[in-house]
């Protein structure tokens, strides 16, 4: 039987690794910018190396009998080929707007995921998304206004083409409950290396971009490797509310490595997505609060 300490070491360290998969992710959009290759190469590499790392862990984790099936069915296929298609595009909006407005625009993916769910499987699109996703639609907007004065409209549609399918793709995954998620991470990585093959040459990249490429692989693996641990011991709610710190990871880590800053009008939409987000994240972990205190709040006394 399992403790009350050992239960609250077990969410203390679920909640660190997650936390810990937010950073990692937030990564993502400087190891993009400082290689000097196309999207597809990007992808190419990032998808050959990360998913042969997670193969490994889910392979591992077959071993220690806690794994998932390798026979992914049309339903594993088709997530892995939508999980191609928005890593493709992830990379390319990173490439042709600022990385601030990637990660906050993605940053709404629970919104669209809400939406998609609603549609798929008639979940109940709850009052407080709908309000949520309202304030995010006029934080975007502000953002594309921004984009279409700078040159960045492009890059900003990439981003919320890739939000939305990888919305789609994760509203899927609740549909699709007997479906093997990770391993079809694994093999949707390994499809990103096709089209650089067939569209362009991954080999050609400068031998000062092979490490950076590498790494970006072994991060990409590490944090999704991370994140499937952390989400496994604390609450979906939790989970979701320690994710969206990915946002200012990124956007931190682009000001300090590549003194990237976006236009006022980038800083003042995403402030308000960023607002929206981190309400309803809030929101949903008050819930699960209240839900597992038999509906009181835990009141400290001094």
């Amino acid at each position: 039987m399992t403790t009350a300490s050992e239960t609250a070491a077990q969410h203390r360290l679920g909640m660190l690794l997650v936390a810990a998969s937010a950073a990692v992710f937030g990564l993502a959009g400087i190891l993009t910018k400082s290689v000097d290759a196309d999207p597809l190469t990007i992808t190419s590499w990032r998808g050959l190396v990360g998913g042969m790392l997670i193969s490994a862990y889910v392979l591992w984790r077959r071993r220690n009998g806690t794994g998932e099936s390798l026979h992914l069915g049309w339903q594993g296929w088709l997530l892995a080929v939508l999980g191609t298609i928005s890593s493709v595009a992830f990379i390319a909006a990173f490439k042709n707007t600022y990385v601030a407005n990637v990660v906050v625009i993605y940053a709404t993916v629970p919104f669209v995921v809400a939406l998609f769910a609603w549609v798929i499987a008639g979940e109940v699109f709850r009052r407080q998304t709908a309000v949520a996703a309202t304030v995010c639609l006029a934080g975007v907007a502000i953002m594309f206004w921004s984009g279409l004065g700078g040159g960045h409209a492009f890059g900003d549609a990439l981003a919320l083409m890739m939000t939305c399918l990888f919305a789609f793709y994760a509203a899927l995954v609740r549909r699709f409950r007997n479906a093997s998620v990770v391993w079809a991470g694994a093999v949707s990585a390994f499809l990103g290396v096709i089209p650089a093959w067939l569209l362009s040459d991954p080999l050609t990249v400068p031998r000062s971009s092979i490490a950076p490429l590498v790494f970006f692989g072994f991060t990409f693996a590490l944090a999704v490797i991370l994140w499937t641990e952390g989400a496994r011991r604390i609450p979906a709610a939790e989970a979701g509310l320690l994710g969206t710190t990915e946002v200012p990871f990124g956007i931190f880590f682009a000001w300090l490595f590549l003194a990237e800053l976006p236009p006022t009008a980038s800083l003042f939409g995403g402030a308000i997505v960023l607002g929206a987000v981190f309400w309803h994240a809030w929101r949903d972990a008050r819930s699960a609060d209240r839900f597992a205190t038999g509906g009181k709040f835990r009141r400290e006394t001094s």
